[in-house]
């Protein structure tokens, strides 16, 4: 029985929950240039409201060194001299050699994304001038505004702050790296995050070796900087809520304003119609995700997909209730072990996330 019908009610109507499978958003170029901001989750974040772990002092020294990078991206008198690792205005046109950005490196749930994104908002620039985006999201600016106007758009800014910064595929190795190479030329000031070294991008997944050119010339731009703990969306946290039934989603769903409700096979065949930049669209005003019928992922290209929708509902704080498999079973063992590890064990942490963020819905309700 699909979520329409479930509990003997008619097909979804106006006055029912929306449903994700019924939509097929269309996003204009403009739109994903003005998104390039921290999403709804890091807007009100500060490096003033990370909380370093005590036992991890790698947290504490990475909060210090991004906020000399923040300082050292604000406008310095013309005396020729340069700001924090070479920042700053000068008399010569000619970039500072050595590093332009820095590379935050650690596991999931240790905070980088909040760092990121405190940086973006410490860096003394008009927001036109600055851009956060996930590394999805800048491939898709590309493709979508075309190399060269990617480059002039971007090489105006002060500052561009890359997420998730991972290499799936030769081809995105090629075109970020003489994209990046372009902007440091213009001197934009980098820094990224990733579960991987810069060195080490693209291991595991494709033939990382002939383009060792390329990565090498990625890693150069970057000082990295390692930030080592345990996740802290689960740091003294009860465990995770277990699945509810089907009624019980489905109940909920109707009794909640702005829900959708989607079966997730089905959902999982919408995904595959629906380009992977378009998800943040997808999710557009939804206040709750229902999901009924949650099983492993059969596929890999199924998986990388939900990954992204995963990031999505997660920067925009949207919960998900579901029925089903627990998350932590979506993923085969074999694809645990594999080169997107990282991404699904990151997907993981967020949907739990947002599972225990439904769980205080359903209890309010």
């Amino acid at each position: 029985m699909s979520p329409s019908t479930a509990a003997g009610r008619s097909p979804i109507t106006e006055a029912g929950p929306l449903s994700l499978c019924t939509r097929e958003p269309h996003v204009p170029a403009d739109r994903l240039v003005a998104e390039m901001v921290p999403p709804p989750r890091f807007d009100s974040v500060r490096f003033s409201t990370y909380i370093p772990d005590p036992n991890q002092p790698s947290q504490s020294e990475a909060v210090g060194v991004l906020e000399g990078f923040a300082t050292g991206l604000g406008a310095v008198p013309d005396t020729g001299r340069r700001g924090f690792f070479g920042f700053g205005r000068s008399r010569s046109p000619k970039p500072p050699a050595g590093p332009r950005g820095v590379y935050l490196d650690g596991g999931y749930g240790v905070g980088k994304t909040h760092l990121l994104a405190s940086l973006w908002h410490a860096t003394p620039a008009e927001p036109a001038l600055k851009a956060f985006g996930t590394f999805v999201e800048l491939t898709n600016l590309v493709g979508a505004l075309g190399f060269q106007q990617t480059v002039r758009t971007l090489s105006g800014h002060r500052l561009l702050c890359i997420d998730e910064f991972e290499l799936d595929d030769p081809g995105d190795t090629v075109l970020v790296s003489t994209l990046l190479g372009k902007l440091v030329d213009a001197g934009v000031a980098l820094a990224a995050t990733s579960n991987t070294l810069p060195g080490k991008l693209g291991e595991g997944r494709f033939a990382a070796a002939d383009f060792l050119r390329e990565i090498q010339g990625l890693s150069a731009h970057f000082r990295t900087l390692r930030i080592d703990g345990e996740d802290y969306r689960h740091r003294g946290l009860p465990q995770a809520p277990a699945p509810y039934s089907d009624e019980q989603v489905t109940k909920a769903a109707y009794a909640m304003e702005g829900a959708s409700l989607d079966d997730f096979p089905h959902l999982l065949d919408h995904l595959a119609r629906v380009h992977p930049s378009r998800y943040g669209a997808l999710t557009d005003g939804l206040k709750a995700v229902c999901l009924t019928d949650v099983r492993p992922i059969p596929d890999q290209s199924t998986a990388l997909r939900l990954v992204v929708l995963a990031d999505r509902l997660y920067d925009r704080e949207v919960p998900v209730l579901a029925s089903g498999l627990p998350f932590d079973q979506l993923f085969s063992e074999d694809m645990l072990k594999g080169g997107y590890r990282k991404k699904y064990f990151r997907a993981i942490s967020r949907l739990t996330a947002l599972a225990r963020d439904a769980k205080r819905l359903v209890d309010a309700q």
